[in-house]
């Protein structure tokens, strides 16, 4: 998927969405993503924070642990 389609399709599923409180969650993800200094955020998490983080990033590599789109788009 080429970057013109990628942000089509997520503006797609953005217009979609109306929850307001998810809108706002996705938008404070995003504006994250916008600061200049990498590593800005992580330097601000403490330890039991970052091994939560760790631990969810393992999780996640196993497909048995993850919610398909669908289902997470009945629940908002």
């Amino acid at each position: 998927m080429r970057t013109v389609e990628l942000k089509s399709n997520l503006h797609n599923i953005l217009d979609k969405i109306e929850n307001e409180q998810l809108l706002w969650t996705i938008y404070d993800f995003l504006q994250q993503g916008d600061i200049k200094n990498e590593g800005q955020i992580w330097k601000t998490l403490n330890e039991e924070q970052k091994k939560e983080i760790y631990l969810s990033y393992e999780e996640s590599q196993d497909d048995k642990n993850l919610i398909d789109w669908e289902t997470v788009m009945k629940k908002y």
